[in-house]
Order: structure tokens, then sequence, then C-alpha cells
């Protein structure tokens, strides 16, 4: 499951690297073209590809109701925290309380 999840957490990093990298042109072509040279966007891909193999196995033997919050909201934590110190992100004081929640939850849940 972690290896899903880091995995997956990885992918949106990897491809919101890409594109702030990608100028918003005037048109969709403009774009796509830029797309298609950022190498971050196909490991971020790649890495969704392999977050999905992984997450498949871990369903063969953990319940759905468990293994998706679990998965959703550890990820949300990873993002958030590589949002932060990779990405100049911020986050508010909220955003540390929910995050007490999610983990609270996380464990009841996983009981």
């Amino acid at each position: 499951m972690a290896l899903a999840i880091i995995l997956n957490a990885g992918a949106n990093i990897l491809i919101k690297m890409g594109m702030i990298r990608v100028n918003q042109g005037h048109n969709t072509d403009s774009m796509l073209r830029q797309m298609v040279g950022q190498p971050f966007l196909y490991i971020g891909v790649l890495s969704f590809g392999l977050a999905l193999v992984f997450y498949s196995l871990v369903l063969k033997t953990m319940h759905l109701s468990v293994a998706y919050p679990v998965m959703v909201s550890l990820g949300l934590i990873i993002v958030t925290l590589a949002s932060y110190f990779f990405l100049n992100e911020s986050i508010r004081w909220i955003q540390i309380i929910g995050f007490g929640l999610i983990i609270v939850g996380v464990w009841l849940v996983a009981k």
C-alpha cells in the first residue's frame, strides 16, 4: 500500500512540475506541443501507471472501503507537504488541523 500511495502522490507532484514549465498559450495546440517536451509529465504518467499496479495488488487482499480512504487521505498529506517544500505552496493552520483529523480518521477506518 505504501508504494501505491507514494507513486500516486509522486505522479501528481511530477505532473504539476511539468505543467509549471508549460506556458499558457493562446491555443491548445501550443500547449500540447510544449507538454510533449516535458519529461516530468512522462515520468508522472508512468508513476500513475505503477501506482495503479500496486494499488490493484492491494485490493486483492484489502477491503476497498479501507484501502481507498487510506490511499486518498495519506496521498493528500504527502502531496500537500511536497507542494510546500518543493513548489513553495503555503500551508494554512486550518490545513494542519485537517491533517490531524485525517490521521485520526484513517486510524479509525483501518481498525
